[in-house]
Parts: structure tokens; sequence; C-alpha cells
């Protein structure tokens, strides 16, 4: 049987433009192409899911526009049933504006729309798939008091919750007691611990991290790849160095991928070697959604490092 992934997050249309370099503050640039794209990390997170084997299911919303009906088409396309998702009239869908770099980096604005009208009143009506998954995957896109309701469910089923705190906003007190893995990169370790934790080295990040309630940590440190924590013994996981061309959803196939091989019970130190591998084949194709990679391209490259160490 499948593993059972249950995703709460945003829904976008993103508009990428490749530029050069990222333009200071008050200074325009001329880009070098234009591209739209399906994105948000819920969309992403549960396309990459499905794409790695999973049966998924997405909770989330979209606006009663254009765009709406392209994203719905596109996440229907691969097989996720989406009998849980929203559209709110009178509302835009949710929109990313990005600009990459030759060398793949990103910026990204987001303008939510539909994704923050999404209540803790629709979780809660949505509360069977989260109950009836092996893993609920949320992230920082929606209201916090939405993802919670959603966490709550979760940790009431016995669903494991792994939260991706991407972009890291302000969080109720009792947020992260209800996470069972959370996954950061060091920028959105030290939002989440304040300005002493600036200075901290990636490994007291994670301890610190796991003090404020997760069972588990994992840091992702790009070229670095990937430390993980769970309680009592820190690891680290390499990176795959391949040519990068575009590291939008990069973290999304890390985080789906962390929550498919948790679904079908793999070691925490086998789960994320095998997410540093997704998280490196997303960057070598431009957009979210054409990046995310398929299970056997994941496993192939994978089974590659494992022999290289073996040689």
């Amino acid at each position: 049987m499948p593993a059972r992934v249950c995703v709460v997050g945003a829904l976008h249309r993103d508009l990428v433009v490749r530029a050069l370099r990222f333009p200071q503050p008050g200074e325009t640039v001329p880009g070098e192409g234009f591209a739209l794209h399906v994105g948000g990390k819920g969309a992403n997170q549960a396309v990459a899911a499905a794409r790695l084997g999973a049966r998924v299911t997405l909770i989330g919303a979209l606006g009663d526009d254009e765009w709406g009906a392209v994203v719905r088409a596109a996440l229907a396309a691969e097989a996720i049933d989406l009998s849980e998702l929203v559209c709110v009239p009178r509302t835009h869908t949710g929109v990313g504006v990005i600009t990459v770099t030759p060398g793949g980096e990103n910026t990204i604005v987001v303008a939510p729309g539909a994704d923050h009208a999404l209540g803790p009143e629709d979780v809660d009506r949505a509360a069977g798939p989260i109950a009836d998954a092996d893993v609920l995957l949320v992230q920082g896109e929606m209201r916090a008091e939405s993802t919670l309701k959603a966490m709550e469910i979760a940790r009431n089923s016995n669903t494991f919750v792994i939260f991706n705190a991407s972009p890291v906003g302000p969080l109720p007190e009792s947020f992260l007691r209800q996470v069972d893995m959370l996954v950061v990169n060091r920028g959105e370790a030290v939002e989440l611990l304040g300005e002493t934790a600036r200075d901290v080295g990636p490994a007291g990040l994670c301890r610190r991290l796991a003090s404020l309630g997760p069972e588990k940590v994992v840091l992702t440190l790009g070229a670095e790849g990937a430390l993980h924590f769970n309680g009592q013994e820190l690891e680290h996981a390499e990176a795959f160095p391949l040519s990068s061309v575009d590291s939008t959803g990069a973290g999304d196939a890390f985080a789906a991928a962390l929550g498919v091989m948790r679904a079908e019970g793999a070691r925490l130190k086998d789960a994320v070697r095998f997410a540093c591998a997704a998280g490196a084949l997303a960057t070598t194709q431009a957009g979210a959604l054409p990046s995310l990679p398929r299970r056997e391209a994941v496993e192939a490259l994978a089974k590659r490092r494992a022999r290289g160490a073996r040689a």
C-alpha cells in the first residue's frame, strides 16, 4: 500500500524572471526571460510527494479566477486528491514573483490571496484526510492558526507532523511543540531562535531548535548537505553536487522526500540522504513543478553515491 501523505499549504501561480543579478533597492535591472509556472509550497510538496510514490491529499485554497483553474488542472494531472480544495469567491489565487540569477539563486515575493482565506474552520472540515495520513506536511506560507489546527488534528490521530518553517513568520507559543520533525535552513533557524543565534554553528542551531519542542530537527545547508538531530545523535548527510539552474522548489522536493520516506518507515539518516538527492535534482531544471523529480531518478542518484562510497 502506498505511503499516505496529506499536505496543507499554499497554491500559487509563479511569475518567474531570469536576470543576471538581483536589483539593489530602487534599481531596475533588465530581465533575460519570463515564464509562468504553478507553484506554492503546498502545491510543490504535494506534487513532489506524488512523484515519489505517495498517495497524496492536498488541502488548500484557490481564487475564483483564471489562474486558479490553471493551478487546479496542473495538480489534477499529478493524480493528487483535490477534493478538499476550497474555492474562495472574489479573491485572487496566490501569486509568487520570482527572480532567478544564472547560478540558480532566487528571490521570491508572495501575495497570498486565497491562501490566507483558508481558516481553521476549513481545515477542521477536512480533518478526515489528515487523520488518515501517515504524515502531514505543513509549511510557513499559510496562516499560523490554520496550520496549527491541522497539526492538532494530526497529533490527535497519531499522524506524524513535518513542519517546513519556510517562510518564517510569527508563531503561537505552543506551535513548535506540535511538531514531530522541523525542517529549516540556516537563515530560518536563526529567525526562529532570535538574533542571539546568529553566530551559533549548525550543530548548536539543531540542539537549540530541538529544545523548543520538535522531536527531530533537520537543518539544510545547501551545498554542504544537511544535519539531522533526533534529540540524542547529530549526523551529517552530504550534498549531491549537480549543476544548478534554478533552486526554486528544491526545498520543497527535500521536505516532500523526507515525508514520503518517513511514511514508508525509513530511518532518519536514510530519509535525509534520499531528501538531499531529491533536492539536488530539483535544482537542475527551471521552475518549481517541472523540476520536481520522480522516484526512479532520485533512487538512481542515491545509488550512484552509494556505489562511489564503496569503491
